[in-house]
């Protein structure tokens, strides 16, 4: 009797690779590696931040002690309310504000408006005209200020915020080539669709256009704010009186003649930017989805 004996069969298993995390090796050490570069980089980039924060706390004795003394001792809270009083910071915060609201409100009208009409519309000689736009940012601005200083001073408005506020009501080419990018993206099928329904070419502008490029308009609003928030060089131009200043301007009340209180123009200039700091960081979606589809490099 032939018994036939059954040979159990072994599933031979290739050697899986080493895996830390659930990540093969390689991959997890070029991880650890990006992230150590870019704790690295953010460190590096958040020094000067750490130094007006610590220089803000100091006793004027520590401030230009070497090497420096990064934690103060005493701590000198106090230092916020004395730099606070030390100017009318609230007036100038009050001046500042309103310089803010009004020019990105008229940047945000007239470059939207403009952008809508170089992506929309259809003319002879129109790209021409887009380019002899974008050759104006090449123009810097000082170039044209005696003869827009001259003109302004003719209609009597120096040492008054109107020739910082009005000429934002006329566009500037960089805003206006971001917003154009962004509305090309847009299908112009829904145009149609909305002239089917009635609507004309500014109902198309502000019921269909704007409601699609929030990104892009959050973008244009947030580099405006952080722009004319800290926009020294047109306030010392036009503004001559102490009480039409900006934050800007008013922070240079700290330099005296044979002083400049550190540690005090530190605690200014932190609460200052803090409102920058708080923008950018509650709007970095909005801000970085507008520069991404837009396409702007930076």
């Amino acid at each position: 009797m032939q018994v036939n004996a059954a040979i159990p069969r072994k599933a031979v298993r290739a050697a899986a690779p080493p895996r830390i995390m659930g990540m093969p090796v390689g991959v997890f050490i070029s991880k650890v590696v990006i992230l150590a570069i870019l704790t690295v980089g953010a460190c590096v980039v958040m020094l000067p931040l750490a130094w007006m924060i610590s220089t803000s706390l100091k006793p004027a004795g520590q401030v230009a002690a070497y090497p420096i003394v990064w934690i103060p001792k005493p701590i000198l809270w106090e230092n916020y309310p004395k730099a606070l009083t030390f100017i009318p910071f609230w007036k100038y915060t009050w001046n500042t504000l309103k310089v803010v609201f009004w020019t990105t409100l008229g940047v945000l009208l007239s470059c939207s408006l403009v952008a809508y009409g170089f992506a929309r519309f259809r003319a002879p000689g129109l790209d021409v005209l887009f380019l002899v736009l974008l050759s104006t940012i090449m123009l810097p601005s000082q170039v044209t200020l005696i003869p827009v200083f001259i003109l302004f001073s003719k209609m009597g408005w120096i040492d008054t915020l109107k020739p910082i506020i009005i000429p934002s009501f006329f566009g500037n080419a960089y805003d206006i080539f971001l917003l154009r990018q962004f509305f090309m993206t847009i299908p112009l099928e829904m145009d149609d669709a909305a002239r089917i329904d009635g609507c004309g070419p500014f109902g198309i502008y502000w019921r269909i256009i704007l409601p699609l490029s929030k990104p892009a308009v959050a973008t244009v609003a947030i580099f405006h704010f952080m722009w004319a928030w800290n926009d020294f060089f047109n306030p010392l131009i036009y503004l001559h009186h102490r009480d039409n200043w900006t934050l800007a301007l008013g922070l240079s009340s700290f330099r005296q003649l044979y002083e400049t209180r550190v540690n005090l123009l530190m605690a200014a200039s932190f609460v200052a930017v803090l409102p920058c700091i708080l923008l950018f960081f509650f709007a970095q979606r909005l801000f970085i989805q507008g520069i991404v589809v837009s396409g702007v490099k930076g």
